[in-house]
């Protein structure tokens, strides 16, 4: 208990700034010692081993203090001497900090989850809906905007959404929507030239564009071990995508040109997120004072200007999905239709609309989830926890899912770079620990 107490102490001292010992300090005598006898307030009493200096620190109540006294007598305790220090605000800290940690961990494995839902259940939605991909993509991006507003509406009105979070500048919202549109625009031209296998493999460029924003724009730096941490997962996860597949050979005969505009996609994406770390969460730190923007005032104005970016590109985005810009109406009709399966042409529709609707709201809260990580962590890390699902993702499609018929199975390759994956992120968020070993208390004399 004793070492325990000296390793507190000592890091109390090296990490909080408080007076550096002039010389070497005797050992500390730490003893359990009930300061207030009439309330029974238990308090530790640290004392040198030659006991002419005392600090009592006090346990009970809010912002304790240290206190000296000469020649060992705790009544003089009364006099603050240069060993005083707010333990209380140190523990809250402490305690604070291990809470983060915690809460970090709970949402990236909440990510980790509908990062996987996510995935799968895109694959599903389109099993319905083959013949009109286009037309889930533009219910998503309206039907967003829908369901935001409509929450935000109700948190507003709650009392949880404030006044100043709607006032904050529009300009940043305008611009997230901007890159997000042009990210869809571009990625969707790109992967319909490239194959199902290459996308994940070059969508590991993501997480260096995360790091190289993250250490441009806001000022981060990474340890040698999140580093390698970061390229052992970006290995892990291109081992196991091209495992048993010709995945290089797909890349090199979609040309370097539709790879390279697939990158430039993915640059975009991981700018939008250093984007809202950078201007728009900061900013709203620094314009409610502390507080924290909520997250469907983002998604929110986020999807509006995506919405309305996506229909000025839409001349250019019906044309990537090789549909005439006068059959969009009929196009968009036809989708409706397979969609709330009615009609005649509701043939081959089956899971609709069950299976597409499944898909909207999982991606939903995996936005959602993927933006709180963001706001509570930072880009590298909502990064990593994204990139975590794409082994678990192609596993579940092994397992018998309904609409997808026979399973595939399993590469023995996969296994290796699960393992390579899961090792990058342990090294990633491996942390030594540095025990100081200053003194808490100084011995000298004033």
């Amino acid at each position: 208990m004793t070492s325990s107490y000296h390793r507190f102490i000592n890091g109390l001292t090296a990490s909080h700034g408080l007076p550096q010992p002039r010389k070497p300090a005797p050992a500390v005598e730490i003893s359990l010692h009930f300061h207030d006898q009439a309330n029974r307030r238990p308090g530790f009493v640290l004392r040198t081993s030659n006991r002419s200096k005392l600090c009592v620190v006090k346990a009970a109540g809010q912002g304790g203090v240290w206190r000296r006294s000469e020649g060992g007598k705790e009544g003089a305790a009364d006099k603050v001497g240069p060993c005083s220090y707010a333990v209380g605000d140190v523990v809250e800290k402490r305690k604070s900090s291990e809470d983060r940690r915690m809460e970090v961990v709970i949402a990236a494995a909440v990510t980790v989850v509908m990062g996987v839902g996510n995935r799968v259940l895109y694959k599903l939605a389109l099993v319905p809906l083959k013949q009109y991909p286009f037309f889930l993509a533009q219910l998503a991006t309206f039907g967003y905007v829908v369901v935001y507003f409509s929450i935000l509406y109700i948190r507003y009105h709650a009392g949880i959404v404030t006044d100043e979070m709607l006032s904050m500048p529009k300009g940043p919202f305008l611009f997230v929507g901007l890159l997000e549109a042009v990210a869809a625009a571009t990625g969707m031209a790109a992967g319909a030239i490239l194959s199902g296998v290459s996308i994940p493999i070059l969508s590991q460029t993501f997480l260096v564009w995360q790091i190289l924003l993250s250490v441009i724009f806001l000022g981060r730096r990474y340890k040698v071990n999140q580093l390698l941490g970061c390229f052992l997962v970006a290995i892990g996860v291109i081992i196991t995508v091209a495992s048993g597949s010709s995945a290089g050979h797909s890349l090199k005969e979609a040309g370097i040109f539709w790879s390279l505009l697939m990158i430039f996609s993915f640059l975009l994406q991981a700018a939008d997120t250093v984007l809202k770390v950078e201007i728009i969460f900061l900013d709203a730190a620094e314009r409610l004072k502390g507080g924290s923007v909520d997250l469907f005032v983002v998604n929110s104005y986020a999807s509006a200007f995506q919405a309305v970016f996506i229909c000025l590109l839409l001349p250019f985005l019906s044309k990537l999905w090789g549909i005439p810009f006068s059959q969009l109406p009929n196009y968009l009709r036809d989708g409706a239709a397979c969609f709330l399966n009615i009609g005649t042409l509701s043939s081959g529709c089956d899971g609709a609309p069950l299976l597409p609707l499944l898909f909207i709201l999982v991606n939903m809260g995996f936005n959602i989830s993927l933006l709180h990580l963001l706001k509570i962590s930072s880009a590298v890390v909502s990064s990593l926890a994204s990139t975590f699902s794409v082994p678990i993702s192609i596993y579940v499609f092994t397992l018998p899912l309904p609409y997808l018929g026979v399973a595939s199975s399993l590469p023995t390759s996969f296994v290796a770079g699960a393992i390579v994956l899961v090792l990058g992120l342990l090294i990633y968020a491996w942390t030594p620990r540095n025990v100081s070993s200053t003194s808490a208390c100084s011995s000298s004399t004033e």
